[in-house]
């Protein structure tokens, strides 16, 4: 089997887990990418043109499954995959995924949830009356860069971002307020199936940092969510969406239509037990969904953010450990040497630490237990 794998840089879920995954499936994989020389195995390709995408496959053979993982590919991906009638996304989902203007106006629309929101264009005006507090943010932003609640003087802040990004639109929107939740979904042919979901602690505002995802059970919430989803055409493939559980009901944030990131991905197949990479990979090459397996187990992902700006001068390396009763993994993101400047952003993580054990209170202990021993040190 053939697989053609589109991506921009390197990732720890497509180096660590969908190329193994895909190894593991007996599929022989092509990266297409703009950046070959970061890639093995990678072919140049202008993977933002779905023209080029299709020249490029073509070119170099009939494929069996078109994929990414990419936030900023899944449309061109999509358009790929449906020129050669593969199995894949529907390419109208990905781009309403991805621009969160075009997310909020389809939620309105299908009746689903009303969430006060204006696109502004790079030359549009400011309205001089929002229903403060709103939150701005890129349209088609990822990692909670230039992401910010705004609680007065919405035009300076405005101005603020345009000058770091000249040329985008933004999106300013209603802030909802309330608990934090995802909804980790994976669909086939027949139909969406939940794998499961997070609670996410964010750092202080008025930026929106990830700082701690826990594994949460379901509830009601998902009904909406999934609700929201079929309003967006949303279904087949991974899917990671964040939402808002406010005193109105759930609300959604952002549908990501990848699968989650910063390791949960991971977490993901350690609480399950299962190889969610291979199951995602699967959908794509025609198989289905096996139905997902109920855990008792607690998992956490824990971001290690730096709180200061310096240069890195100790921190610990590449390591799976267990305390007691709980398997804990850490990957480092930065190195011994590097100098941090704080940006208030999904970019100030130092490293990330994920761990598996029996319950709530062993598992925060022991991440606890790790945190003290192992430091990071920016000076």
């Amino acid at each position: 089997m053939r697989l053609y794998l589109t991506a921009l840089k390197p990732t720890d879920s497509v180096t660590d887990g969908f190329l193994p995954a895909a190894r593991a499936l007996g599929c022989e994989v092509t990266i297409l990418t703009d950046r070959p020389e970061r890639h093995p195995s990678a072919v140049l390709c202008d993977v933002r043109d779905p023209r080029a995408l299709i020249d490029t496959i073509e070119h170099l053979g009939r494929p069996d499954a078109i994929f990414s993982n990419s936030d900023h590919l899944q449309t061109e991906t999509a358009l790929a995959a449906a020129y050669f009638g593969l199995p894949g996304k529907d390419w109208r989902a990905c781009a309403a995924a991805k621009n969160k203007f075009l997310m909020r106006r389809g939620l309105k629309e299908a009746g689903v949830e009303q969430v006060f929101s204006v696109r502004l264009g790079p030359l549009d005006p400011v309205p001089a009356r929002v229903p403060y507090p709103v939150v701005l943010k890129p349209r088609e932003g990822v990692a909670s860069e230039d992401v910010m609640l705004v609680d007065g003087d919405l035009e300076r802040a405005v101005a603020e971002v345009r000058r770091r990004r000249p040329g985008e639109a933004l999106v300013v929107e209603e802030y909802l307020e309330g608990p934090l939740r995802t909804l980790e979904t994976l669909g086939d042919a027949d139909g969406t199936r939940v794998l499961g979901g997070f609670e996410t602690t964010l750092g202080a505002l008025p930026y929106f940092v990830e700082e701690r995802l826990d594994w949460a059970p379901a509830d009601d919430s998902h009904e909406h969510v999934l609700a929201a989803l079929r309003a967006l055409g949303v279904g087949f493939g991974a899917c990671h969406t964040e939402y808002v559980v406010t005193a109105g009901g759930p609300r959604i944030v952002e549908v990501n239509y990848r699968v989650i990131g910063d390791h949960c991905d991971f977490l993901l197949g350690d609480l399950l037990g299962v190889p969610v990479f291979e199951w995602i990979l699967g959908v794509h090459l025609g198989a289905r969904v096996p139905a997902p397996p109920e855990t008792s187990r607690f998992g956490t992902a824990v971001s290690v953010v730096a709180d200061r700006a310096g240069v890195i001068k100790d921190a610990p390396g590449h390591e799976s450990v267990t305390i007691g009763d709980v398997r804990l993994w850490h990957r480092p993101l930065r190195a011994v040497g590097e100098v941090v400047t704080l940006t208030r952003t999904n970019r100030d993580y130092l490293g990330v630490i994920r761990a598996v054990g029996p319950g709530r209170e062993r598992v925060a202990a022991a991440v606890e237990e790790y945190r003290v021993a192992r430091p990071w040190v920016v000076e």
